[in-house]
């Protein structure tokens, strides 16, 4: 294996494959790879564990040239983790070649005979998409929410995260890189993403590694454009919104409460809002300092799932997205990014997504809930989730 400077070029525009795209880019810097050097699937509860146990001893069997030696660069896997210990299937992919871009640096990493510089098809549009129901179509998923807002009132939890899904299928093959391209140009703000065949752009980053240092994004509590109101009115009201700032603050003491055992140190910044061109959140920031070495996917372990992801108290709000939802998220809202040989790396929570197959994709968007939601509101939140894949499906 060996990692090398190179110069120029957008990462998204070097993926050869319309199909097996692996990327994790932010306003043009990041990792994007292809082919296959090895894969490592797993499932069940211990699958952070033993992708961490897998990934640490193929590492070490590794001859490495590496003329960077920043993160990203040497031995690197994408990884996508599955939201539920079961079912769900997590995977570890690493690249024959992986090309990287930080701070206006550029590299390649290969592994044996990867092609530093494939042939690149050209990328592909549809000509229609359609949209049918999922596992839990829309009016099923109003009377989860108003079930579990019930539960919420008797006092058996504070917080849920339900979710639902939707059925787009092309008249063609989706290609992936169109859908990247389409996410990317639009949400510059967020981490594009692909790993096997999951697709999406999230803007919550569960944790960054950098050596002794870790950071999270926090975003809970939301709004959308309606009615005509501006933006600055809407951030306003964001802020002030009592149902909103609770939801926010249950998610950003949950990050808090399970990190702090790892961390000598850790501050938080926010909340703030953040604006994406569909909705806006409630967004803070925590920074802590490491103790000890604790690698990537193992602090992934303790924080997933997240009260923005999952619920409070974490066992019950899971117990009841398994009762409510009766359906598989698969990898949606699971860990997803990357991880090297170091143990550094970065993992989003795979939001604003779908799962590609072939002329099919499967479209995931949830909301948090607390005792004062409202079904309607929250039917109306997902779908302006979703629109972030439509618009990259469709080529709007």
């Amino acid at each position: 294996m060996r990692t090398r400077p190179v110069t120029g070029g957008g990462l998204l525009r070097r993926l050869p494959d319309p199909q097996r795209a692996l990327a994790w880019v932010r306003d043009g810097e990041g990792l994007v790879g292809w082919g296959e050097a090895a894969r490592f699937e797993v499932s069940g509860p211990d699958r952070f564990a033993e992708a961490d146990r897998w990934w640490r001893e193929f590492t070490a069997e590794l001859d490495v040239t590496d003329e960077l030696g920043v993160p990203g660069s040497g031995p690197v896997a994408f990884a996508s983790m599955a939201f539920a210990d079961e079912p769900g299937r997590s995977v570890l992919v690493v690249p024959r070649v992986v090309v990287g871009r930080r701070d206006g640096r550029a590299w390649v990493t290969t592994i044996g005979e990867g092609e530093e510089t494939p042939v690149v098809s050209p990328v592909t549009r549809p000509s229609t998409v359609r949209y049918a129901d999922g596992q839990l179509p829309v009016t099923a998923y109003r009377e989860a929410v108003r079930e579990a807002v019930a539960r919420m009132r008797a006092g058996e939890l504070a917080k849920v995260v339900l979710a639902h899904d939707l059925l787009a299928v092309a008249d063609t093959a989706i290609d992936h890189r169109f859908v990247l391209n389409g996410l990317a140009r639009r949400y510059p703000e967020c981490w594009v993403y692909a790993v096997d065949g999951l697709i999406g752009a999230t803007p919550e980053l569960l944790l960054r590694r950098t050596g002794p240092m870790v950071d999270s994004r926090v975003l809970a509590g939301t709004t959308w454009p309606h009615d005509g109101v501006g933006d600055d009115e809407l951030a306003r009201a964001l802020l002030s919104s009592g149902k909103n700032r609770d939801e926010h603050e249950y998610a950003v003491a949950s990050l808090v409460d399970t990190l702090s055992p790892f961390c000598t140190t850790m501050s938080v910044d926010g909340p703030s809002v953040l604006r994406l061109p569909n909705v806006s959140h409630l967004s803070s920031d925590v920074i802590g300092t490491l103790r000890g070495d604790p690698s990537l996917l193992r602090l992934g372990e303790a924080l997933h799932p997240t009260a923005a992801v999952g619920g409070t108290p974490r066992a019950e709000a899971v117990a009841l997205i398994r009762a409510l939802e009766g359906m598989d998220r698969g990898r949606y809202a699971g860990p997803v990014g990357w991880i090297d040989g170091n143990g550094d790396g970065e993992l989003g929570i795979a939001l604003r997504c779908a799962q590609v197959d072939g002329r099919t994709a499967r479209l995931f968007a949830g909301c948090g809930l607390v005792a004062e939601s409202d079904p309607d509101t929250e039917v109306r939140e997902a779908h302006a989730k979703m629109l972030p894949v439509r618009e990259a499906l469709e080529g709007v």
